[in-house]
């Protein structure tokens, strides 16, 4: 078998085996290279089990309080820690091995190992000190290993990784990153979460909803400091209404370990410290790119910050290497870099009227409760921009079937320049938001106008109404509040 290929991959997360089956799709002689796990962190650690551990705790939600809903349950409800985890589990096996079934249907060789770009166009596959999760579906038959591979274009999907605090580091047992998070041997009593990005806040909302004691501590002045400040109080309101304990404009500045707790000194904004002791701290300051040991250096790859530095078209200043996904740089999503892959791959094959890449068309998702789901400009990054603009505002509570749903708290907040009626940004909180936003995407994507959206009929009755209410909201003609 020749070790020479059109394209190897580096990472098999999600812009990685994306690359790799639009590259085959397109006739080019791919391999892709793991040193772990198919599928990466997104469906192994991140995305999906922990949408899997946030459904369990919904549904524990939904069983707690039945009269809501005139049902009658009898005895007690209690979550089953090692049963929702299992089920996570399960489910991160289960894409793990659908990555695989689909790198064997598009041919697409694998090779096991730690990746090295020796060269361009070179690189050098060594035995991987991780350990190999092997997929559930079977293996493709070209499974190679340790060697050197030649390719004409080599694309970098390495990812990234938790980061750490100097000082705070994670250590497994009492303060966790994800991983651990996602698979508690015993549930804490109380809990210490440093950062509400996504990752943070989607953990402090499944804890706190299975009974925990859960303190949130945000250095920034809001929860969720990416998203429009209006929505981000909103959705603050509610966790603290759950019983969530939130401190903003403060920092951990340091950590005690006890023998099963530690003691966080938090650091406010007056500059007073509060102690809080927990049984468990998640560490969920960020993430950062994994950049090292993979031979950029020697190569004179550009990175800044941490980050490689890439075009609109994942190409870096390198010809012959690429790179796309976190390792890439923000957001870290892994929508984001499927469309890079796809994009970084149409560019190799020179297919025609390739877009490069605009990150202000990229959809966030948080999946908290309430969810949380935005894309375009925020309010106050619009008005910094010196943007004229209409903003249409609709509360979940004037909508027919989030009454029905029992989840009336919630909101639609909508962008408008005031000039060409170009929707600049959406940002909602509620029930199912993570579902509704793609509707603002597309209508983004096709330069859709505040006239057109007005035009659209919605079906009733659905969340989707608030949408188009909104929308309507900004011009002054909301016919339901």
């Amino acid at each position: 078998m020749s070790n020479a290929y059109d394209v190897i991959i580096i990472g098999s997360g999600p812009g990685g085996y994306i690359a790799a089956i639009r590259a085959a799709q397109l006739g080019l002689k791919t391999a892709i290279v793991e040193r772990e796990h198919l599928a990466g962190i997104c469906s192994n650690w991140g995305c999906i089990p922990t949408k899997a551990l946030l459904r369990s705790a919904e549904i524990y939600h939904y069983a707690k309080h039945p009269g809501d809903y005139g049902v009658k349950i009898e005895g007690t409800v209690t979550p089953d820690l090692k049963a929702i985890v299992a089920r996570s589990r399960g489910i991160a096996a289960r894409m793990n091995g659908g990555v695989g079934f689909l790198m064997k249907k598009n041919k697409v060789d694998v090779i096991w190992g730690e990746a090295k770009l020796s060269k361009p166009g070179e690189i050098v596959v060594s035995k991987t000190t991780k350990a190999i999760q092997q997929p559930q579906a079977p293996l493709p038959k070209n499974t190679l290993g340790e060697g050197t591979y030649t390719a004409k274009h080599i694309i970098v999907a390495t990812g990234a990784r938790p980061r750490a605090l100097p000082g705070i580091e994670p250590d497994g047992k009492l303060i966790w990153t994800y991983f651990e998070a996602m698979k508690p041997e015993e549930m804490p009593k109380s809990l210490l979460v440093m950062g509400s990005g996504a990752i943070g806040i989607e953990f402090a909302s499944f804890y706190r909803t299975l009974g925990v004691d859960v303190t949130v501590v945000e250095v920034m002045s809001q929860v969720m400091p990416v998203e429009d400040a209006e929505i981000s109080a909103l959705a603050k309101k509610q966790f603290e209404k759950q019983g969530m304990k939130i401190l903003l404009e403060a920092k951990v500045a340091k950590v005690e370990k006890g023998a099963n707790s530690i003691t966080a000194h938090v650091e406010k904004k007056d500059g007073s410290i509060e102690k809080i002791t927990a049984d468990r701290m998640i560490s969920a300051v960020g993430v950062q790119a994994n950049v090292e040991n993979i031979g950029l250096e020697a190569l004179g790859v550009k990175t800044d910050r941490g980050f490689i530095q890439i075009d609109g078209y994942g190409r870096t200043n390198v010809p012959g290497i690429y790179a796309i996904g976190d390792v890439a740089g923000p957001p870290m999503l892994a929508h984001k870099a499927e469309h890079e892959a796809v994009i970084c791959v149409e560019k190799i094959v020179g297919l025609p009227n390739v877009h490069p890449m605009d990150k202000g068309k990229i959809p966030g998702c948080t999946y908290c409760h309430p969810q949380v789901a935005s894309v375009g400009l925020t309010e106050a990054k619009a008005k910094e921009q010196g943007r004229d603009i209409r903003v249409g505002r609709f509360p979940f509570v004037a909508n027919g079937k989030a009454i029905a749903l029992g989840e009336d708290q919630g909101l639609v907040k909508t962008i408008f320049d005031k000039k060409t009626g170009e929707l600049l940004g959406a940002h909602l909180v509620g029930a199912e938001v993570t579902e509704l936003i793609q509707g603002f995407v597309v209508a983004m994507n096709l330069e859709t106008t505040e006239e057109e959206l007005m035009h659209t009929i919605f079906p009733h009755p659905t969340i989707s109404e608030t949408l188009k209410e909104s929308v309507l909201d900004a011009y002054g003609r909301a016919l339901n509040a």
